[in-house]
């Protein structure tokens, strides 16, 4: 009965139009008021302890790192580098999104951010180029969800938070998988392109790649500067944050000199509108996760899911199937806060390695950016391009689809993640 309250007052809210951390709101009085306990002063306090989190200070300024390389010229630059390396190759554009994706997720950790630049940047070049819009636009849509799995990632971040684990073995465990994701949609873009009859640009020279690799040089030190510095503990995932910032605003404004005094304002203030969203979510959501585990939610999760409890890669196929259907009718990051305190006392229970069940979740939430009906980044790239939604969805089918497959190849084999994070760990 108390699941039944909260899901239906949640789901009721989201219904009659509510907005997402408003119904978490209203679901956490629904669930204070079964319980009996409901007091306006706890509401309040755990809306505030919600947001008052130092990791969580990372999410601004990765949000102000991806929007300052975009006005700036650092994206750009990347995709001139992918260009000049893979842009010669049948279906070559799409290589470059693929490879810029990769590249630039390294830089900002969102997706909405990574997505509109490839959009802006590559989609008309395909489109003149004579590939088919549809699979253009669903192929850069599945490219841009790389983001969140790729560190830094502002995923991690607020599911480290969350779950409470560490942020930076969650940041070097994504550095393979999210290779891996972009390698699936390789192949998928590689079948869909050989059925095209389209003459690729011809090939740079050696002396227009190392023009470019000289151009990107700056760009390149951003992911360099965070993984390492991670690595060697220089400084912690929020410290990152602000360093990435700061190298993006100084690269920006004295080394390529694209970034005006004007745009600085600009570009504060629409970063400062994303945080705002997202924290006011953490803290709606942290209501609710108290109250979750005040109701001990967890305990009646962990016996309705006591058949796949004995066989840790069936559980793991369940839990991934719940979060893929609940991805197609919810945002990112209001799953994460909702799912993770529901579902980490199980997977704990069953003893599968926390890190490597975040990776996953965060694979299954990012690709749920490109399922319809909500699929954020879907509206993105059709905003972008200027194209109908169906039209985009149509599109990203079977890229979504070889990325499923790798996740659930991850599921199978879990020294996929296991194995390269422990490397990085030790190394």
């Amino acid at each position: 009965m108390t699941v039944f309250i909260f899901l239906g007052a949640l789901l009721a809210a989201m219904f009659i139009g509510v907005p997402i951390a408003y119904a978490l709101l209203l679901s956490g009085v629904a669930l204070m008021w079964h319980l009996d306990m409901f007091d306006a002063q706890i509401l309040a306090q755990n809306v505030i302890n919600g947001a008052d989190s130092f990791p969580l200070l990372a999410v601004p300024f990765f949000m102000l790192a991806g929007e300052i390389m975009n006005v700036g010229g650092l994206s750009r630059r990347i995709v001139n580098l992918a260009l000049t390396l893979v842009g010669h190759v049948r279906g070559g554009l799409g290589f470059v999104a693929i490879v810029a994706a990769c590249m630039l997720a390294a830089l900002s950790g969102s997706a909405v951010a990574d997505t509109a630049a490839l959009a802006s940047l590559l989609l008309p070049m395909m489109k003149r180029a004579g590939h088919d819009p549809a699979k253009s636009a669903g192929l850069i849509a599945s490219a841009g969800i790389i983001a969140p799995v790729i560190p830094p990632s502002i995923g991690f971040v607020i599911f480290g938070v969350a779950a409470n684990l560490s942020i930076s073995k969650l940041f070097l465990a994504g550095i393979v998988p999210g290779l891996l994701m972009g390698l699936s949609i390789a192949v998928a873009w590689w079948w869909v392109a050989k059925r095209e009859r389209i003459v690729p640009p011809p090939k740079a020279s050696l002396t227009d790649r190392l023009k470019a690799l000289r151009d990107a040089g700056w760009a390149l030190g951003l992911p360099l500067i965070v993984v390492v510095g991670l690595k060697m503990g220089v400084f912690t995932p929020t410290e990152a944050a602000v360093v990435a910032a700061v190298y993006a605003l100084l690269v920006s404004t004295l080394v390529y000199r694209e970034m005006r005094l004007h745009q600085v304002r600009e570009v504060l203030v629409s970063a400062a509108k994303t945080t705002a969203v997202i924290m006011f979510l953490v803290a709606a959501a942290m209501v609710s996760a108290w109250l979750i585990t005040v109701a001990d939610i967890p305990s009646k999760m962990i016996a309705l899911l006591e058949p796949f409890m004995g066989n840790q890669t069936l559980l793991l196929i369940a839990i991934m199937l719940l979060v893929m259907a609940v991805g197609t009718a919810m945002d990112m990051t209001p799953t994460i806060l909702i799912m993770t305190p529901v579902l980490m006392p199980v997977v704990k229970a069953a003893g599968i390695d926390p890190i490597y069940f975040g990776v996953l979740f965060i694979i299954n939430n990012a690709i749920g950016l490109i399922t319809p009906p909500v699929g954020t980044v879907l509206n993105v790239v059709a905003g972008v391009g200027k194209m109908k939604m169906d039209q985009v969805t149509r599109g990203v089918l079977p890229f979504m689809t070889a990325q499923f497959i790798v996740m659930f190849l991850m599921v199978i084999f879990p020294q996929i993640v296991t194995v390269p994070a422990q490397w990085f760990a030790t190394r």
